[in-house]
């Protein structure tokens, strides 16, 4: 199995442009970049660059302009930094999680309704546990 790439809070903003925006030039991501934090062009080149090395982002020479894109999905990313948290932070427990986020947040209605129904087609999708039924009537 291949190891989860880990990507640097840096990265992660870069990843989150290209995410939302699609492929760009280095100076596209450095412009929104820059309007959050003040960050130099250059510090933005060598990033994506060393994100490139990392297969983090793929980029597209074939232009005088470098275009980069992202080489790993943000499912992806998202799955592994929750699992990452889950086991580092809850001690493996996703409930725990789980009931940190919704404590400290204002959940709206909608939300909570959407989580509702996840959790009824997890639970609904469940193996039925016999183990349980065969112990009784061995008793």
């Amino acid at each position: 199995m291949q190891n989860p790439i880990k990507p640097t809070n840096s990265e992660l903003e870069i990843l989150q442009i290209l995410w939302e925006k699609g492929p760009c030039s280095v100076r596209e991501v450095h412009e929104i970049l820059e309007a959050k934090k003040a960050v130099g062009y250059t510090t933005t080149l060598k990033l994506m660059q060393i994100m490139c090395e990392k297969n983090i982002l793929a980029r597209d020479v074939s232009a005088k302009t470098h275009v980069y894109k992202t080489a790993i999905s943000q499912k992806t990313t998202q799955r592994q930094a929750v699992q990452k948290m889950i086991q580092t932070m809850f001690k493996g427990s996703p409930s725990g999680l789980v009931m940190q986020a919704l404590g400290n947040h204002n959940t709206s209605k909608e939300e909570l309704d959407a989580i509702r129904s996840y959790l009824n087609e997890l639970e609904n999708s469940l193996p039925l546990d016999t183990t349980k039924n065969k112990t009784k009537k061995q008793k």
